[in-house]
C-alpha cells in the first residue's frame, strides 16, 4: 500500500488587544487549535493599553493602538512579535486602527477627539510620520438630549476595492466616506451616510464581494444594511434593510462589534450591556439578515467576538470579568453552547486571527 503524503497543517495564532490598566501587559499571543476550539498561551508583546490591533495583508506586521499614539510590531515565523517602533498620532490616543492592503498608511480612528488620523508606512514596516490628519466637527440633531452629540470617531475600515476610507461617529450619527490619495495620504470627503436618527453607528464590516456593507449601530442596537457600488468613480451607498440587533426590548444593550463567520453566512454581534451574543442568518444574493438566536457569554460586558476558522466555535472577550469564553456553534439547531476552561486575561478588549504560512 502506497504511504499517504504528509498532509499541511494549518497553523493558526490569535493575537488579543487589552487595556492595561492593572495586570495585564499588552497584546497576548494564543495558539488556536481549529478542531476543539482551544486557545493556547504562547507569548506577550508588551505596550501600554493596546486596546485594538490589525494585520498587514502581507502577514509581515501587526500594527496596535497605544497611549503613545501607534505602535509595530514584526511577525515571525512562529507568529510571536517583536517591536519595530511607535509614532505620535497628533492627536489623542486612537480607539480603531487599520491598514491598507499594499502596506503604505495606517489609518486610525479618534473617539476621544473625533480625528481621523493618515499615518505612513515605511518599506521595513515601521511607522513613518503623519500624511493627514481630520477633525470632524459639528452637532448631530437628537432627539434624546442624552446621546453623543459631538463628534467621536470608533471606526475606519476601508472599502473593499480601497478608494475610500469608511469613518463612522457615533457622535454625528453619521458615516463620512473619504477618497484616499495613496501618493500622498490626503483624504479628500465625497459623501456622508446618515444613519437613522439616535442610532449611534459603531461598528462596520463589509461583505467580501464588497456588495453590502454592515453597519452595527450601539444606541438604538440595529444593523443598518447598505449597498455599496462605485459608479462613475464615486461611492453610491444605499440603505436597503434594517434589522434589530435583539428579539426583545433592552434599555441598555449597548452593541459593540460586528463579525462574520468565513462562509459569511452567519453574522454576530456581541451586546456588551446584556452580556450576549445576536447570531443573524444572512442572504448572500440580497444581503439581508434574519435573527436566528441569541447566546449568554457567561461573562460580562463582551466588547468582541470572533468565529475561529474552520466555522465550529467562537469566541467571547468577556472584558469587565477578564476572560475568553470558547462555544461550539450548532448550525442545524441554530444555538451555541459553551465549551472548554475560561481563557484568563485581563481586560480583552480585540482579537485578530493569522494564518501562519508552513511547510508541512
Amino acid at each position: 500500500m502506497a504511504e499517504k503524503k504528509n498532509e499541511k497543517k494549518e497553523k493558526y495564532v490569535a493575537y488579543v488587544g487589552t487595556y492595561t490598566l492593572d495586570k495585564s501587559k499588552g497584546i497576548y499571543v494564543y495558539d488556536i487549535d481549529e478542531k476543539t476550539g482551544v486557545l493556547k498561551n504562547r507569548s506577550v508583546a508588551e505596550v501600554n493599553n493596546p486596546s485594538h490591533v490589525c494585520i498587514s495583508a502581507d502577514k509581515k506586521f501587526l500594527y496596535s493602538i497605544a497611549d503613545e499614539g501607534v505602535v509595530s510590531f514584526s511577525i515571525d515565523e512562529n507568529g510571536d512579535l517583536t517591536k519595530v517602533n511607535q509614532a505620535w498620532t497628533g492627536g489623542l490616543r486612537g480607539c480603531y486602527i487599520s491598514v491598507d492592503s499594499k502596506r503604505r498608511f495606517l489609518f486610525i480612528g479618534g473617539y476621544h477627539d473625533g480625528r481621523v488620523t493618515v499615518m505612513r508606512l515605511k518599506r521595513d514596516g515601521s511607522i513613518g510620520d503623519i500624511a493627514c490628519g481630520i477633525f470632524h466637527q459639528g452637532v448631530a440633531i437628537s432627539m434624546n438630549e442624552h446621546r453623543l452629540d459631538h463628534p467621536k470617531v470608533t471606526c475606519v475600515l476601508l472599502s473593499p476595492d480601497e478608494k475610500y476610507l469608511f469613518a463612522s461617529d457615533i457622535g454625528l450619527n453619521q458615516i463620512k466616506v473619504y477618497r484616499v490619495d495613496y501618493a500622498t495620504g490626503q483624504l479628500k470627503l465625497e459623501d456622508i451616510v446618515r444613519c437613522t436618527m439616535d442610532a449611534g453607528p459603531r461598528s462596520l464590516k463589509f461583505s467580501s464581494d464588497g456588495r453590502f456593507l454592515y453597519v452595527l449601530t450601539e444606541l438604538n442596537n440595529c444593523i443598518e444594511v447598505y449597498s455599496y457600488d462605485d459608479i462613475d468613480n464615486a461611492p453610491l451607498i444605499r440603505q436597503i434593510h434594517t434589522v434589530n440587533v435583539l428579539n426583545d426590548n433592552y434599555p441598555t444593550a449597548e452593541s459593540t462589534s460586528i463579525q462574520m463567520n468565513e462562509a459569511e453566512s452567519l453574522v454576530m454581534v456581541t451586546v456588551g450591556g446584556k452580556n450576549e451574543i445576536s447570531f443573524f442568518k444572512r442572504n448572500s444574493l440580497d444581503g439581508q439578515l434574519t435573527y436566528a438566536w441569541g447566546t449568554p457569554t457567561s461573562g460580562d460586558y463582551p466588547k468582541q467576538a470572533h468565529i475561529l476558522p474552520g466555522d465550529e466555535y467562537y469566541v467571547a472577550l468577556n472584558h469587565d470579568s477578564n476572560e475568553i469564553r470558547t462555544f461550539r456553534i450548532n448550525y442545524e439547531g441554530n444555538y451555541a453552547l459553551m465549551c472548554n476552561p475560561p481563557v484568563k486575561i485581563d481586560r480583552p478588549n480585540c482579537l485578530r486571527i493569522l494564518k501562519l504560512d508552513n511547510e508541512g
